[in-house]
């Protein structure tokens, strides 16, 4: 990764990237931002763990599926819940100044292998590592690479696992040493956001009622909340037709039914909810470089309400906040 220099060139003369462009078409105003490291190849999975339909090609078939399951695949997507969230902390659990996000990818990489699954992101549309690690103003899907954290960065670990064929997705936002209080302050809201989505679902609401519960609290805190990413249907695809907006919109009427399985993972900014891509065409990062965290869970419609597949005990969330 190129070093910032100490002293930047004027707007017309060369970027300091070496990138060939002028300063003020390249990097001007970006100092300070997160740039990307060198990315590793694509780790191999053995040969004795069940791999979904891309792992090979990086091609997602098309696959329908019910968007309410059956109570078996309930039960196995139970258990890939509780295997996510147990890899989820304990990879949290590594966050500190110094270690790369390299090293985070390696180690889910290994637990998911350890734990008999497939570590779901690998390979899926090409993606080229086993979690995504997005720091600072990285909103989602960021590449792990050689940059290692540094005091004050805040880091999102999103895990998922393809265990008996069924996949289990959580993420979280965590610290790397001593962060400013207006960052605890976005980990905080964001964390909460995700609980009064949950706590919006069940039978017969419309769901957008999700999007309305989170965009009601982060606008409570003047936090903005991302738009272009959603919540999604998860079970035997990683991806599935339900989509959950964490934004209020009146056309988002489906009506939530028991037995449907979805995760609510509210993306909030300390600035704009407006998004760039990089050049990697995965990861997303806020226009103004404001910060963003995140908070994930994979939830199934009960009769009453909801039940967490990746909360409970040994979760990084593990319940509402206010309930703990």
């Amino acid at each position: 990764m190129t070093t910032v220099p100490e002293t930047l060139p004027a707007a017309n003369e060369p970027c300091w990237c070496g990138s060939g462009r002028k300063y003020k078409r390249c990097h001007k105003g970006t100092e300070g931002r997160i740039a990307p490291g060198v990315v590793s190849p694509m780790r191999t999975v053995p040969t004795h763990i069940a791999k979904p339909p891309y792992a090979d090609t990086g091609i997602v078939p098309p696959y329908r599926e019910d968007r309410v399951k059956t109570p078996e695949v309930i039960g196995r997507m139970r258990e890939s819940g509780r295997v996510a969230a147990d890899i989820l902390r304990r990879a949290g659990e590594l966050v500190r100044p110094g270690i790369t996000t390299e090293e985070i990818d390696i180690f889910v990489h290994e637990a998911c292998i350890a734990a008999g699954g497939y570590p779901s992101p690998l390979n899926y549309h090409g993606f080229p590592k086993s979690v995504c690690t997005s720091v600072n103003e990285v909103i989602c899907h960021g590449i792990p690479d050689s940059r290692a954290l540094q005091d004050g960065d805040i880091v999102n670990i999103d895990v998922t696992i393809w265990l008996d064929g069924v996949h289990g997705d959580t993420n979280a936002t965590f610290a790397a040493g001593t962060i400013s209080d207006e960052d605890a302050e976005l980990m905080r809201v964001t964390e909460e956001c995700m609980w009064h989505g949950i706590e919006a679902v069940r039978p017969g609401v419309a769901i957008n009622e999700v999007g309305r519960a989170i965009e009601t609290h982060a606008k409570k805190h003047r936090m903005g909340v991302v738009r272009a990413f959603i919540g999604h249907g998860v079970g035997e695809n990683f991806h599935t037709d339900i989509q959950v907006m964490h934004y209020y919109d009146p056309r988002n009427t489906m009506v939530i039914r028991e037995g449907m399985t979805f995760t609510v993972e509210p993306m909030i900014s300390l600035g704009t909810w407006q998004h760039r891509m990089w050049d990697d065409e995965w990861t997303a990062v806020t226009t103004d470089g404001s910060r963003t965290a995140q908070y994930e869970h994979t939830l199934v419609v009960t009769s009453d309400g909801v039940e967490v597949l990746t909360g409970g005990p040994g979760a990084v969330s593990p319940s509402a906040p206010w309930l703990r």
